[in-house]
């Protein structure tokens, strides 16, 4: 989620917010013992993340991804590209996740491995979401500090 000199796009906030609170309800769901209802749990909530993650790209695409970036440094063409395809691969990781969760194979047998896979997951957007807001603002920083 970022925030220019344009209007705060409300439907990206609140995109934002429902991936807040999914991703916090994974991470509790992931600390619990393998069950049935954990196993449902968890198919809803994949389920969520992989329909709003593509619509929150495409929100933040609309424009253009990081278009701001790009007006205050088109020199950084590649690094957003690059960011744009973690983003699309990211989504695509969240759906084989999802697919294990819903496939016949018994939860149990997967919860240990999944956790794991998951909660690297989560890091990675985590991680993926800061490299987006930190070259936003240093791109808007550079831009208006570069008229002193």
């Amino acid at each position: 989620m970022y925030e220019t000199s344009r209007s705060i796009n409300r439907p990206l906030v609140d995109m934002a917010a429902l991936e807040y609170i999914l991703l916090g309800d994974l991470r509790d769901l992931l600390e619990e013992e393998p069950s049935e209802q954990t196993s449902k749990w968890l198919a809803a909530i994949l389920d969520t993340l992989v329909d709003t993650l593509p619509r929150e790209l495409a929100i933040k695409s609309r424009d253009g991804y990081l278009e701001d970036v790009l007006e205050a440094q088109p020199n950084w063409e590649a690094h957003v590209r690059q960011l744009h395809e973690e983003y699309k691969l990211l989504c695509v990781r969240l759906e084989a996740f999802r697919d294990q969760v819903v496939s016949r194979t018994p939860y149990s047998s997967i919860a240990a491995q999944l956790r794991e896979d998951l909660s690297e997951w989560m890091l990675a957007l985590k991680n993926h979401h800061r490299q987006e807001n930190k070259l936003l603002q240093t791109a808007v920083n550079l831009e208006v500090g570069g008229g002193d």
